[in-house]
Parts: C-alpha cells; structure tokens; sequence
C-alpha cells in the first residue's frame, strides 16, 4: 500500500507521542503537554448549555468563517488590544483552534520546494505543517544566551526559494518575548525581501515581565503580507474547545477560507459560543490564571535550582514552558525522556523534537498544578539521584 509523499514525510509531534507513551506505562505525572490546569470558566460553559437548550441553530453548522457576532468581537479584540484595524466581515476567521489557522496559512503561501525560515527551537507543529504543506524548513538557531533573536542568521538564510518566515511570540518552547525591536526588525526583513510572515500570537497574553509584545499586523506596510493567528485554548482553559482565529487582508483570507472550508466547513458552533462567551465576558480570569502560573513558574525555577548540578535554564518571559538543558549525561533528549516516563514516570517533552538546537535540552510545562509539579520534581529528584549523581560525588 502506497501512501502519499506529503503524510509519508511528516511525524505525529513529541508533545503528543510522549502522553500516549506514558498512557500505556500508567501513573505518570506530567511536565509535558502545554494544557493548563484550569477548568473552562464557568460562565463560558453556561453561556453554551444555555444556548444549546434554547437556541436550535446552537447544534447547526456556523457561516464558514464564523459567527457574525464573535467575528465582530475579534475584530474588537485586535482594534484595543493590538492596533490592528480589521474588517470582522473580510480579514477575520474563526477555525478549529490556532492549528487549523496555521495550517490553513501554510497551504495559503507554500508551494512545493518553498523555503519557510523558523527559529531553533521552534514550535515542533509548525515544521510538520511545513512539511506537510510540501514547503521546507529552515532553521535558523537563536542565541543561546537568553534565546534572542540572531537576525543577521535569519538573512543569511534567505534565498531565492524562502517564501516566508514564522515568529511565536511568545515562544513556545523557550518561553522568551521577542522584543518590540526583533519584531520590526522581521517585518523590515519581511517587506525588503518579499516574504510572508505567519505570526503566531496563542500565547500573547500570557507575560509575566514588560508589556504585551509587538504584533506584525500593526506595523505599517504589513497588512497584505502577515497572517496573525490567535487561540482561546490557553487564554480561557479552552484547550478541548478547539477555537482559534485567523486575521489577515482581505485578499489573503478569501483564499486562506478555502482551506478552511475544505478541512472543517466551520469551527463548531458550540465552541464559537464558548469563545464568544470568554471574549465578552469578564476578563479577571485570564488575569487570575497568569498570577498563577506567574507563581508556578517560579517554583519551577526554584526546584531546578535546586538540581544546578544537573540543570541549566534561562528563565522563560512569557508562555508556560522552559527549555532545561541537561549535563547529567550525554544521552539524546528523546532517549532521555522515553527513560523518564519508564524509570521515572515524569513526563517531558525531548529538546531535539523543537529543532537541532533543541538536543541536550528537556522542554518542561508548568501549566500542571502546583501538586503535580512538585511530585514532578520530587520523582525527578529522586531519580537522578539513585542514577547519576552518586556517580559525580
């Protein structure tokens, strides 16, 4: 049996292979998946009950780019929060989560043989879809000092066949904000060589030190070469909702809603609810949740501190995540954390699954509950201690 070229070369990603490992191992603890611990807030969940009791369109499929009304609050959202200036009818579109905008981007720009430019370590998704979309990644190492953007790297990189760079801000694996500066510096880039920019934006509330960053739709000449992609997943403890969205110019979304109308007709109308839900209701949650894993980071911090001997890190800004590089052993990450969720049972997420200069490194989630975390670390302690550092003393 033959399988197509385009499956053939693609790979479900780490961060979902190393839950379904530990499934079968049983009773793991998780530093792995980026899910938050938080319930869906209660009045997104009432307003969706209320409306599927009451209201028979509620269970109906959706206009293909979504419902008028959370369309017109997305437009809202990005007018107040980013400065971006959209038309909710035209250049705004509701998806299956912040995946089915990605890839719906990636096959809007990427032809076969296109060059797409990602930062190493990059979100382990995006280069699937790359690939899925018959492009080619490029990866482009960022400074291992604090994670920071190498621009000069990134233009070293650009040939004739580069057709787009992707920015997550704030980044996930690493956890850093690009700053204001890197951000204008891609979308000059951008605009010099003609190139697409796919910005992914899930995690854009979620800081912990300075001010939201610069979204590349709102710097001027941008409009008709960036696609802005947004989630409720992480923002509102929606992650089961699958509801995301999609800005972009006009031009670019009539043929992005292509895709989209392709793969899903429309996100569920139940889930654009919920989303319609979050968005305008009150907004003390999303403040709620980041104090929270504002604290939960830095017990994080602090037990790996306490493993200085077998740890390094550069302490993440923004997001949930971490990328902790090992020197306990000279073993590949994904070998590693296979071993942890077997002897250990720790789940983690291995470096090298983010790109080449993800090997050495373990990425590490803090969105699990203090609880969890801190039986994490106690497992993970106890396991390096009887492994390795009787072996350094």
């Amino acid at each position: 049996m033959h399988f197509s070229r385009r499956v053939s070369q693609i790979e479900v990603s780490a961060i979902k292979r190393m839950p379904l490992l530990a499934a079968e191992v049983g009773g793991c603890v998780s530093l792995g998946q980026g899910i938050p611990s938080f319930p869906t807030p209660s009045h997104v969940v009432e307003a969706v009950f209320r409306a599927c009791r009451e209201e028979s369109w509620a269970g109906k499929y959706s206009l293909q780019p979504g419902l008028p009304e959370l369309r017109q609050a997305t437009a809202v959202f990005l007018r107040d929060e980013k400065g971006i200036e959209l038309d909710p009818n035209t250049e705004v579109g509701i998806t299956a989560g912040a995946m089915e905008a990605l890839l719906a981007a990636f096959l809007t720009v990427v032809e076969q043989g296109d060059e797409v430019i990602v930062v190493d370590p990059t979100y382990e998704p995006h280069v699937e879809q790359i690939l899925l979309a018959e492009g080619i990644p490029v990866f482009v190492p960022l400074k291992r000092v604090d994670w920071s953007l190498d621009l000069e790297a990134v233009e070293r990189v650009i040939t004739e066949r580069t057709k787009a760079i992707v920015l997550c801000n704030p980044a996930n694996p690493t956890g850093r904000v690009f700053s204001d500066d890197e951000v204008r510096a891609l979308a000059y880039l951008a605009q010099e060589r003609d190139l697409w920019l796919i910005s992914d934006e899930t995690y854009d509330h979620l800081l912990y030190e300075g001010p939201a960053p610069l979204s590349p739709a709102a710097i001027d000449g941008m409009r008709d070469r960036v696609i802005s992609v947004f989630s409720f997943s992480k923002k509102y403890a929606m992650t089961g909702w699958r509801v995301g969205f999609v800005a972009a110019s006009a031009g670019i979304m009539a043929q992005l809603m292509k895709i989209h109308d392709s793969a899903v007709i429309c996100a569920p109308t139940p889930s654009q609810l919920a989303a319609l839900a979050a968005l305008s209701g009150p907004q003390e949650v999303v403040g709620e949740m980041r104090q929270a894993l504002a604290q939960r980071r830095e017990l994080v911090c602090r037990r790996l501190d306490e493993l200085d001997w077998a740890f390094s890190y550069i302490k993440p800004q923004g997001a949930y995540y971490l990328m902790a590089r090992y020197h306990f052993t000279k073993v590949a990450s994904w070998e590693l954390a296979v071993r942890l969720i077997h002897e250990a049972k720790v789940i983690t997420v291995p470096g090298s699954s983010f790109g080449p200069s993800g090997e050495g490194h373990l990425r590490l989630s803090f969105g699990g509950d203090e609880a969890e975390l801190n039986e994490a670390f106690d497992r993970l302690a106890g396991w390096l201690g009887y492994n390795f550092k009787k072996t350094l003393d």
